[in-house]
């Protein structure tokens, strides 16, 4: 059996390994309630799902019919969401339709990850190290198989990357046309762009008046493109979630809030095996290892500059650094294949065969260590549990509750309800007759635009959320008086109280209660008797 036979049958296992994994975390995240079977996304996700469900049906992209305001930042993503929305199919199904498409993408990304090792090294044991601790690193696939726009973005990167790299040095427009179309999914996708520009511009010198004219064009073309549409259907520059997230703080504190996030991400990874890949520099220096190296820096540092994101609690990399975690693997499996055959050459052992199967012995138990401990989110054996499906998966304890609030407020509230929410997306979702009230603001201008609100001291950047610091009970309870409030933001009761006076506090369903305005007409309080 030659080389490449054998290469090709053990990746072909392992990406079948992957895709039975896939099933098997669909499975373990959806829910089976009255005979029916929910598949209920990643709750940001679900917002993107709302959007998609009003625009499949003739009411815009909007959240609520009749408001436009860009509560998502993810345009292409939703409109592949409204696609899935035309299918006969209910909305307990779509979001199975959506994961399926996610485990795709993120499956097609392994064959793109392969590709790019093999224009780096020839050893099948970087190429399936790579690739492995791709296909089943935890946050790529919580955030990709529960509908959220990373299984996109991973593999326009990673695509990205190996266009350029197998360009050598010709210009090769493509790059930018594939990274100017990312920037439609999230307008963040940006800072790889600049990144691959960069690169190209300075290594590339007798191609830097293409690179200047196509990638700055492309760039200015795209971003300019939806600057000028956002403008004109939702009346402003930036997304709400801009506002929302970056105005409003101090950007000392949000800086610091950012580092903090980076630094506890590196710490649980394990500082030793973060840093490893630096090391590639020592066997390969050219613009190929740069573009890498720098690709993840980047990412990192928006990270940073936008105060990280609101679940680094679950541990692992966020939305933003996660994209690049695929380059990080190959960076990581390279250089250790490397440094342990410059080890053994070092000690000078003369039985070769004897040598090698001593190297590469060690290696396994690098590969296993690494991919234990980059899953093992913040240094917690239950995530083990839950990567390996022993437990539920992560972000699933909440996507059960909201789903059975949804289903209890469906039985007792009628058309036209208005629901405050704290997570907008399962609940409104599912209730898409309903009209929905974000009390963090999401889809609220009002409250975007306002100051934080949560306590803002240096010993207060490990509870800061980006996107979860900003409400207002004076106005989303006590003007806009919602017939039901799901909950209250963590530790806010206090502040509530004094527009609370209307609400009573009503068991709906199983273990589900909610405020309910007295009196309102929306309600069906025969049945709550």
């Amino acid at each position: 059996m030659n080389s490449k036979t054998l290469r090709n049958i053990l990746f072909a296992l392992l990406a079948l390994g992957y895709l039975f994994y896939c099933q098997r975390y669909i499975a373990a995240t959806s829910f089976e309630i009255e005979g029916k079977t929910y598949y209920v996304l990643f709750d940001d996700a679900m917002i993107s799902m709302r959007y998609a469900y009003n625009l499949a049906h003739g009411n815009g992209l909007v959240w609520n019919p009749g408001e436009r305001v860009e509560g998502i930042t993810n345009p292409l993503w939703t409109g592949v969401m409204a696609l899935i929305h035309l299918l006969p199919v209910g909305l307990n199904e779509t979001g199975l339709y959506i994961q399926i498409l996610g485990a795709s993408l993120l499956t097609l990304n392994l064959f793109l990850v392969r590709k790019l090792v093999e224009a780096f090294s020839n050893d099948l044991f970087v190429m399936l190290s790579a690739v492995a601790l791709t296909a089943f690193y935890a946050p790529l696939n919580s955030f990709g198989l529960l509908g959220m726009e990373v299984s996109m973005l991973t593999l326009t990167l990673t695509g990205a990357v190996l266009l350029a790299v197998k360009s050598e040095n010709r210009f090769n427009v493509w790059v930018y046309v594939l990274l100017a179309a990312s920037t439609l999914v999230r307008f963040d996708m940006a800072v790889p762009y600049l990144v691959f520009l960069g690169i190209l511009f300075w290594t590339q010198k007798e191609n830097r008046k293409a690179h200047l004219v196509w990638g700055l064009g492309l760039l200015i073309l795209f971003l300019g493109g939806q600057s000028l549409a956002r403008y004109a259907y939702y009346g402003e520059w930036l997304p709400n979630t801009y506002y929302l997230k970056v105005e409003g703080w101090n950007m000392t504190l949000r800086l610091l809030r950012g580092m903090y996030a980076f630094v506890q991400f590196a710490y649980f990874h394990n500082w030793v095996l973060f840093l490893l890949p630096l090391t590639i520099f020592i066997f390969r220096r050219d613009w190929k290892v740069t573009l890498l190296f720098c690709l993840l820096a980047g990412q990192i540092a928006y990270s940073v500059y936008v105060g990280g994101d609101a679940w680094e609690n679950h541990g692992g990399a966020n939305r933003y650094i996660v994209i690049a975690m695929p380059l990080y693997f190959i960076g990581l499996s390279w250089v250790a294949v490397e440094l342990l055959k410059h080890a053994s050459i070092s000690l000078g052992l003369k039985q070769q065969n004897l040598t090698e199967l001593g190297w590469r012995s060690v290696f396994l138990v690098l590969f296993a260590f690494s991919l234990l401990t980059f899953n093992a989110l913040l240094g917690e054996w239950k995530s083990i549990e839950r990567w390996n499906l022993a437990r539920r998966p992560d972000y699933v304890a909440g996507n059960d509750r909201n789903l059975q609030i949804a289903i209890s407020l469906e039985k007792i509230t009628k058309p036209g309800a208005s629901v405050a929410v704290v997570g907008a997306g399962t609940i409104p979702y599912l209730l898409p007759d309903r009209y929905a009230i974000d009390i963090l603001g999401k889809a609220d201008p009002y409250i975007a635009h306002q100051n934080v609100r949560t306590p803002m001291g240096i010993p207060d950047i490990p509870n800061m959320r980006p996107g979860h610091m900003k409400w207002d009970y004076a106005y989303t309870i006590g003007e806009l008086k919602p017939d039901v409030i799901v909950s209250l933001w963590e530790n806010t009761s206090d502040e509530a109280a004094p527009y609370m006076g209307d609400y009573d506090f009503v068991a709906i369903g199983p273990k589900v209660k909610v405020f309910l305005r007295r009196g309102s007409t929306n309600i069906n309080w025969e049945l709550l008797k």
